[in-house]
């Protein structure tokens, strides 16, 4: 079987591995897969040889719903109208003076 006919036939996965315990899950790569428990055995493979992770997620492409960059200001520039998000109506205690 050709490389070719197991990206048609395989369907592609994104890959996420958490660093440490407490971080956040960063997307480190795509592998074409067969099946969920296959692409999670293979994302360990290829992306935590080294044990640098401590969770892996793996997730079907298809299956992933992302904005347009296109409607960039329709989704993100209304935020600036809520000021009442942002905390500039008080003063914070020094011990949280790093927020």
């Amino acid at each position: 079987m050709s490389n070719q006919n197991l990206k048609e036939e395989w369907p592609l996965w994104e890959v996420f591995v958490r660093s440490k315990a407490g971080l956040d899950h960063k997307h480190c790569g795509s592998l074409h897969a067969p099946d969920k428990n296959m692409a999670l055995q293979l994302a360990r493979d290829v992306y935590t040889r080294r044990q640098e992770g401590c969770s892996i997620w793996v997730v079907r492409s298809d299956q992933i719903v992302a904005s347009d960059p296109h409607d960039k200001d329709m989704l993100f520039d209304p935020m600036a109208d809520k000021v009442y998000r942002h905390p500039t109506f008080y003063v914070l205690p020094e011990a949280l003076d790093h927020m």
